[in-house]
Formats: structure tokens, sequence, C-alpha cells
């Protein structure tokens, strides 16, 4: 059964979320203290506590030497081996002694001796477990911001979030939790020191391998990276395994792994590259979303010069050269970029025979078959053509006869009406106002109406049937049943003033 002083022990472990041998060890180191401070005992010291039991022994230490210096530390070899035949110099004989209780100031001590040791144990894990996780993501909370960094809890410790590792673009607040790539951990006089950032081009990396699974597992290698903190950032992936596509894995369905990245980042725009062997295809990728006609690769300067459209330069350069830039950082090489329009005749001629050896080795594209439909259609038109339907053959008969009856009057055509009929088009009730106009009646006798009120209800009638004509419906092409205009307003209902009007005369 263990003694209240083991229990105390163990709970005090648990609390501090150290070993129990730790906790021990650091008991013994306080009561060696509190025994030198009461009893004013000289020599070398050694406690020893029971792990079972609880209790403790104190013992006092001599060392073996030659010639003894000091008697309450050493003792000659000629001594040593009378109690211990076997004894050799440098060797440890310890007597146990009984001293008396400790008095006030000597538990005071101890309990100091134990807060310290306890507080070093603690910082020793703590740097032992974050040195382990340096160059690797950790999760904190800003918990007070200063003018020269920022403190972020971080559970067991805090870490120093200094400005110069601070996005510019970026607002932090009290309370706020970020992911950080863990910089530096070194010790200082306050314990562990950890130095976090959220500009290193790393924390990319980290963020790829949590969001991506072909990369954490290495199905998917991440080239290389370049980056400029808050505003864009490439990342050039290969595949290892074969038939894996590097880019769709790194952007996800809907390109929901690339936006959780985006996210965290607060919006900061990545575009993911395909990385190739070959430096001018490398360089050309690296330049997207830029279209480029050709590449040179001087290996000697290492220069690579890019012909883009004209249309394209703007887009190749970037913001303020950012895309070039980028590029430039993340092949290695140094990218000289050049419109078309710049290029010498030899160069034209060069490029041109270039896409035209890529052009004669790529697949012919199949000839696409015309649709079914398509090829119905002009069957079908002329079809209709030849065969002109009976309301058409009313219509032009009846146009025919007005004409005949009133050749006096000028022929005004619309473009509508001069089209044939048989062309299959559409006819318009207003092109056939001028056939539809009655003619006039001739004044009754004793009416007392002269000639010229006569023509003017006349052509004021011609006017009412125009308008008549208007609300009729277009003839659709089509119809098999005859319709006749005269009596084709009936049908629909509408009054016809006119004949009330002369059924009143």
């Amino acid at each position: 059964m263990k003694s209240e002083f083991m229990i105390a022990i163990t709970q005090l472990a648990a609390e501090k979320n150290l070993p129990q041998e730790v906790v021990l060890e650091a008991m013994e180191a306080a009561l060696v203290s509190a025994y030198k401070k009461d009893a004013e005992m000289s020599g070398d010291l050694a406690v020893r506590i029971d792990r079972e039991t609880g209790e403790h022994h104190v013992y006092q230490q001599h060392t073996v030497v030659q010639e003894v210096e000091d008697e309450a530390a050493e003792i000659t070899i000629q001594d040593a081996r009378k109690r211990k035949p076997d004894a050799q110099i440098g060797d440890f004989l310890r007597d146990e002694i009984h001293p008396g209780a400790a008095g006030r100031i000597a538990a005071q001590t101890a309990k100091q001796v134990v807060l310290q040791k306890l507080r070093e144990a603690e910082r020793e894990m703590v740097f032992e477990e974050f040195s382990s996780r340096a160059s690797d993501i950790v999760s904190g909370v800003v918990q007070r911001i200063e003018p020269k960094h920022i403190v972020v809890d971080l559970g067991k410790t805090e870490g120093i979030f200094p400005i110069t590792e601070q996005v510019r673009n970026e607002h932090y607040r009290g309370g706020q939790r970020l992911k950080f790539f863990l910089l530096e951990v070194h010790r200082s006089i306050r314990g562990p020191q950890l130095i976090l950032s959220r500009t290193h081009k790393n924390l990319l990396k980290r963020l790829f391998e949590l969001e991506v699974p072909e990369i954490y597992r290495g199905i998917v290698e991440i080239k290389s990276i370049a980056r400029e903190a808050g505003y864009r950032s490439k990342v050039a992936v290969a595949a290892r395994q074969e038939g894996v596509d590097a880019v769709g894995s790194c952007v996800g369905l809907r390109g929901i792994r690339i936006q959780n990245i985006v996210n965290e980042l607060n919006g900061e725009r990545i575009d993911v590259i395909q990385w190739d062997e070959n430096p001018s295809r490398f360089v050309g990728n690296a330049l997207s979303p830029a279209q480029v006609l050709t590449v040179r690769i001087d290996e000697d300067e290492n220069t690579a010069s890019v012909i883009v459209p004209d249309r394209q330069l703007s887009l190749a350069i970037g913001k303020e050269g950012q895309n070039a830039r980028l590029a430039a950082k993340l092949t290695g090489w140094r990218i000289d970029i050049k419109p078309e329009s710049a290029m010498t005749p030899e160069l034209a001629a060069e490029v041109a025979a270039e896409q035209a050896a890529i052009a004669a080795a790529g697949p012919a594209p199949a000839p696409v078959a015309p649709a079914p439909e398509e090829k119905a259609a002009p069957a079908e038109q002329a079809q209709r053509a030849e065969a002109p339907e009976p309301w058409m053959e009313v219509v032009e008969a009846e146009a025919g006869e007005e004409a005949a009856v009133a050749p006096e009057a000028p022929a005004q055509k619309s473009p509508a009406a001069a089209a044939p009929a048989a062309a299959g088009g559409l006819r318009f009730a207003e092109d056939l106002a001028p056939a539809m106009t009655p003619a006039p009646k001739k004044a009754k006798k004793g009416k007392g109406k002269s000639a010229t009120e006569t023509d003017e209800a006349a052509e004021e009638k011609g006017k009412k049937a125009a308008r008549k004509g208007r609300r009729l419906a277009a003839v659709v092409e089509g119809d098999e049943e005859d319709i006749d205009f005269e009596t084709g307003l009936d049908q629909f209902g509408w009054p016809d003033e006119d004949e009330e009007k002369d059924a009143e005369d």
C-alpha cells in the first residue's frame, strides 16, 4: 500500500504532465538542500526515496583518493580498503546518517527547490517536443499584440511571431486561431523560445501535405515553390506514379483542395504548375496563364528567351513583373520575355518551322459528319418552293383583280411583298392592305352628298380596313385550311363598323 507521500507525488506528476521519476528526483535534490541548510552538515550528502514505501534515507558520501584534501568528502584508499577490500581510487563509500527533523527554513528551501526543478523539467520537455517539430505546422491562438512581435499561445508554451515574418496585407486580432510555420526552436533564459512564420514558402508545402493525400503519401512530389506571401505563389508538382494527374490531385474535385489552402492563406492566389524535365517546357508552363510561342535555353548564361504573342505580353510579365519574377524563382532560370512583333526574320522563320513541325506531328482531326436534319433542310425547302399552297393562289388572284380594276393607283410594294410567295416566306396582312380596300360606292340619290364627301368616306374606309389587317395574325405556310381575308376579320369576332354605317346609309 502506497503512503500519502507517494500518492501526492503521483498526483503532482499528473498535474505537471511529467514522469513520476522526474518528480522523485526533484524531491531528492530538495531534501539534500534542506538538510544542508538546517543541520549545517558538511560533505557530500545524498538522499534516496524508496519508490514503494516513500521512505527516504540520507547518506554521506566519501570519495576514495590517494591523498586527502577535504576530510568531510574524501577518504584515503587505505582506510577505504579496511571497510571495503576491493575499493579503488574514484569509488564512493556511503555512510547512512540520521539527521533530525527539518525546521521551517529547511522546508521553505525544499519547496523552492522542488518548484525550480519541476519548472526546469517542464521547459526541457517542451524544448524536446517542439525541437522535433521544427519546420512543421503548428496551430495557435493570438494572445497579445506588441509593437515588434505577436505572442501566440501554442498550448504548452508560447511562441513569438515577429513582425518580419508577418504577411503585410493580413490583419491579426486577439483570439484569432491561425496555422504557423515553426521556423526556429532554441533555448533562452526564460525557457525554450519558438519563432513562428507565415511568410515562409514551406508553410505552403506543409498545407499541401495536409490537404492532398497524394503528396503526403509520396505519389505526387512538390518539385519547387516560389512565393510572394499574401499575393501570389507558384507550385511545381510532378507525379511519381504513372497514370496520376499531379495538377488535378492538388486542385481536387471542383477545386475544393486548393480552395481550402487559399482560405487558410486569406485569399492568396496559387498557381499549380506541371513540372517537366525539359527546361523549355518547364519555363513555358511556369509562365501560365500566358501562352508561349517558343522558349530558347542558353545554358552558358543560364537564360531562357521566351517569345509570346503581342496580346499576351502584359499577362506573361504580370502586375509589376510578378508573374515573370515568380516563374524565374520557380525554374531557376533568368527569363527574358519578348513580344512576337520584336522577333527577327530569322527567328520568326525558325518559330514558324517549329510550329509547322508540331502541327504535322499531331494527329489530323476526324471529319465531322453533318447532322441528318442539316442534310434534309435544303430538300424540304426546295419541295416547299415547288408546291405552292392553295391559299397563295387565292391571294395572288385577288391581288391581280384589284390591280386590274384600279390601274391608275401607283404600285407601292413593300420589301416583304416583293419577295415571291413560292419562296416559303411569310405573308402579312399589311402587305395585302391595298387589295383589301373596297371600291368607293356610288352616292345614293336624294341624300345630298357631294362627290368630294363620297371620296373622303371611301378613303376613311380604306384606312380602317388597313388597321383591321394589322390585327390579323400572319399567315404561316403549311396551313391546310383556306382563309378568306375579307371574311377573316369576322371569324375573330371583331365588329365590322363599315357594314353598320352602310346599313344606316
